[in-house]
């Protein structure tokens, strides 16, 4: 395998994994608040089918962006109306969301099919960085939305861990009878993160359809909300694995696309499974690791809370 091969290979990792990346720092911080939303697919199709509109309207893709961000954030609204308010089961309230995200992605997209975007996300150098020996060619050679989250990451990690919100957040998903007995909002947290979750799942469907294959295709996401969704196990509910797990997936994909194109004599549906079954392998290992140390998802995940039953 020859360096520049390595170097391509890396490269496309992180574009690949970056649309999940933006999606699975989304549901981080959903289930750090104690809500499980299996809904991330549909918001990213939402996400992605109102950020193409409307760069397509306004020759902006940034203005896209805003609009996919929106889009999500709706889609996500309802959901913490259903669970936080209503207290709905969290798994079908968030399956009902794919379901119609999906069916109105398509609706709303399907004038836009075979549209090309003017203006959409093109790599931008970072001066030196760009330059910098293998290094630059990797990480530096890539569209504002990848450099983002080189500055989301840590700031996500940093308010998780590190701040009096990010310590109200973790004591809501861990307990949220003892944080509400401390005059900690936890309706208001819910909400709050649970939206924010749907916002970035947006932007990642966002950046599908304006940076990494500029177009409108029914069910483009092709399942990486779900990828998004198990990603936050492997993760165990941390920005930072959550970051190197994307690039992780996002390099089984790439490597699919580049063994074809060396036409390693491989069935092509077999290399298009290769993400989903790396996801179950992962799943299974991460799951018995987490068993035997006892790691696992904050204690009132996927739990309603009633502050009359406390």
């Amino acid at each position: 395998m020859s360096q520049e091969f390595l170097i391509t290979i890396l490269a496309t990792a992180i574009t690949a994994g970056t649309p999940i990346l933006y999606a699975a720092l989304g549901e981080v911080l959903t289930e750090r608040s104690g809500i499980i939303n299996l809904g991330v697919e549909g918001m990213m199709l939402v996400g992605a089918v109102c950020g193409f509109v409307f760069a397509i309207k306004t020759n902006d893709p940034w203005l896209g962006v805003f609009a996919a961000m929106l889009g999500g954030g709706a889609m996500a609204l309802i959901h913490a109306f259903l669970t936080v308010t209503l207290q709905a089961n969290q798994i079908v309230s968030g399956l009902a969301l794919t379901l119609f995200g999906t069916g109105l992605s398509g609706f709303l997209g399907k004038s836009y099919i075979g549209i090309p975007v003017e203006n959409p996300f093109k790599p931008v150098e970072l001066g030196f960085l760009s330059d910098i020996p293998i290094i630059g060619a990797i990480f530096f050679q890539h569209d504002y939305l990848v450099y983002i989250t080189y500055l989301l990451v840590p700031i996500l990690w940093f308010l998780v861990y590190k701040t009096k919100p990010g310590l109200n957040l973790r004591a809501v998903g861990e307990n949220p009878a003892a944080a509400d007995s401390l005059g900690v909002s936890v309706y208001k947290i819910r909400y709050i993160y649970v939206i924010l979750g749907g916002m970035l799942a947006g932007v990642g469907g966002a950046y599908l359809s304006l940076a990494y294959a500029p177009s409108w295709l029914e069910n483009m996401t092709a399942g990486r909300g779900w990828i998004a969704v198990a990603l936050v196990i492997f993760a165990t509910w941390n920005p930072l694995r959550a970051m190197f797990g994307s690039y992780i997936f996002g390099g089984i994909d790439a490597l699919g696309f580049r063994a074809q194109a060396m036409g390693v004599m491989i069935p092509s549906f077999f290399l298009k499974m290769l993400p989903y079954l790396f996801t179950i392998l992962v799943l299974i290992i991460v799951t018995r690791k987490a068993m035997a140390n006892r790691v696992g998802a904050p204690g009132a995940l996927g739990l309603s809370y009633d502050r009359e039953e406390r």
